[in-house]
């Protein structure tokens, strides 16, 4: 697997940078990988393509923020968080952010940088609708990653037609309105002279094509309801509520367009007897009284299995064991794991024999069994708080 270089690295900005200066940055390197100012360059036109999938993240301020706060990881499961994954094509991002560099009409933004060259179509090409699903995850899934298939209800690429939405995939002709361009060019007269305007063709939907004998199977649109099983690898650490998108994953598009993208959103089931602060892990075990006043070893249950524990003689109810890197890790791996913290509670019995009832009268009246005022501890509140801080 190819490491991913840091976006701003690529941009070359600081992660301070304003969104303007992420939109200059980023029209400075598209003009200088530009494949038509680098023909048959292959390193020019990854170039390209790293530059525009820098500035898809760093342009949308939730995705800028989930990069910033979780690097590459917090942005995809298995192909890249952002919704962009470096899966464009070349025509895909000039459609897509051609419009920073000032360019109009159906021309290729960069025409004018690089004296014509390439010249894009002006036919609409269709974008298919996001799909949101929940997959629930288990604590030890989130503390080891997992890899999950679920089965997605979507549309799909009608198979009869191969997504063309014509019979046979090839019952269409070019659009005699527009000449297969996608556009029309109408020329008014006003006083101020004459004034070109350019809209979609009507008589294709901007297609450039129409269809001379529809599909029966999909009625000329190129898609059908189906079902698609889908592999994703969530990265340990995920929390409730983060949302990960896969590109390419949502309802296909309507004749051999653009498919849309998945976004999956982590639903974290509650676990038996841990409760989850950030990527600590809190987690009540209780002694006997014989225990805590004679100290003891005991075990307690992590994510890995349990470990021994010593407990001092004199424990006192509500003490705080804080075990390192017991908890979860970070979603990015740079921030190492969180701890495990085990509140030790004493074990009161709820019914007892009339010689252990006369026992403990006995040991109560001992000096040993006052308690001690001026050792009052802290609430919990304000001792778990501490281990946060």
């Amino acid at each position: 697997m190819t490491t991913k270089r840091d976006y701003y690295e690529i941009l070359e900005i600081s992660k301070s940078a304003s969104v303007e200066e992420i939109k200059k940055a980023y029209r400075k390197q598209a003009l200088r990988y530009h494949p038509d100012k680098n023909p048959g360059d292959a390193e020019a036109e990854e170039k390209f393509k790293e530059a525009a999938e820098a500035y898809e993240v760093l342009s949308d301020s939730s995705k800028r923020q989930r990069y910033d706060q979780f690097g590459h990881s917090g942005l995809s499961g298995s192909h890249g968080f952002g919704g962009f994954s470096g899966g464009m094509s070349i025509d895909e991002i000039f459609r897509h952010f051609g419009d920073i560099f000032g360019g109009g009409g159906f021309d290729d933004p960069f025409s004018s940088f690089f004296g014509g060259g390439r010249r894009r179509s002006g036919r609409t090409v269709h974008k298919g609708s996001n799909l949101r699903v929940k997959v629930k995850l288990t604590l030890e899934e989130i503390a080891h990653g997992v890899e999950k298939k679920i089965k997605v209800n979507k549309f799909v690429q009608c198979s009869s037609c191969t997504g063309t939405g014509a019979k046979g995939g090839s019952a269409y002709q070019t659009c005699s309105t527009c000449q297969g361009s996608g556009h029309v060019t109408r020329v008014t007269s006003t006083f101020l002279g004459q004034m070109q305007s350019t809209s979609t063709c009507p008589q294709c939907g901007g297609e450039g094509q129409v269809i001379t004998d529809k599909c029966h199977d999909c009625a000329g649109n190129g898609v059908v309801k189906g079902e698609e099983v889908i592999s994703i690898k969530i990265p340990a650490g995920v929390a409730e509520g983060m949302q990960l998108s896969m590109s390419g994953k949502g309802n296909a598009a309507a004749r051999g367009g653009v498919p849309g993208d998945l976004y999956i959103q982590i639903d974290e089931i509650s676990h038996a007897y841990f409760e989850r602060e950030g990527n600590h892990l809190l987690y009540n075990h209780f002694l006997t009284f014989s225990d805590a006043v004679l100290g003891a070893s005991i075990e307690i249950p992590t994510i890995e299995g349990n470990v021994k524990v010593k407990v001092e003689a004199g424990t006192q109810s509500g003490k705080i064991l804080r075990l390192r890197n017991k908890g979860l890790p970070s979603v990015n791996g740079y921030e190492g794991k969180g701890d495990l913290l085990v509140t030790l509670q004493i074990w009161t019995p709820k019914t007892l024999t009339i010689e252990e009832k006369s026992l403990l009268e006995k040991l109560g009246k001992s000096p040993n069994f006052q308690p001690d005022p001026s050792s009052r501890e802290r609430s919990f509140f304000t001792r778990v708080k501490d281990y946060f801080e």
